[in-house]
């Protein structure tokens, strides 16, 4: 079930993660990263509700030891061509 009717105001956009983010396997601190739109338009519902995906797994220990909301406000988008999952609240800014 899809949760956002509109798309992200960061779809097809660079834009720069705040300082001080934790990802197990990549320094995103301060990173560009490349959104593609919402988690739940891209694959028809929840982080929460995806079984086996690497990218929300490895979210949903991030949302679980960083402090993340666990709600569906999560973008989609690569990082050095590797998908991964931010919420917004982990966003700076797009980048000009």
């Amino acid at each position: 079930m899809r949760i956002h009717e509109e798309a992200s105001e960061f779809k097809d956009k660079i834009v720069r993660l705040k300082s001080r983010l934790q990802h197990p396997q990549f320094d995103i601190d301060g990173a560009e990263f490349s959104v593609e739109d919402w988690w739940d338009r891209l694959t028809g519902g929840s982080w929460l509700d995806t079984v086996g995906n690497p990218a929300c797994l490895i979210y949903a220990i991030r949302a679980a030891t960083c402090g993340l909301p666990k709600d569906d406000e999560v973008v989609y988008g690569k990082y050095m061509s590797m998908g991964i999952l931010i919420h917004v609240s982990e966003i700076e800014g797009e980048v000009e």
